[in-house]
């Protein structure tokens, strides 16, 4: 049993981060998704919606810049 615990340890870092990527996935989603009905419900508004979408896509990317930079930080 202890073996097969060493074997997978070498991977839980890739796994981990895997799991990590499903919230920015997520988030992204939601903030295209919500900017594209803003876009079609006021058009006239496209500037400020677009500023909007590209600042919530920024911050929903660093999280997951974030996620891939702490198991080299925290990493054996």
């Amino acid at each position: 049993m202890m073996n097969l615990a060493a074997e997978v340890s070498g991977s839980l870092g890739s796994i981990g981060y895997g799991l990590a990527a499903i919230g920015p996935g997520i988030g992204v989603g939601i903030v295209f998704g919500n900017g594209t009905q803003a876009l079609a419900r006021q058009p006239e508004a496209a500037g400020l919606i677009r500023q909007n979408q590209i600042l919530g896509f920024a911050f929903c990317e660093a999280l997951a810049l974030i996620g891939i930079v702490l198991p080299f930080v925290y990493g054996k």
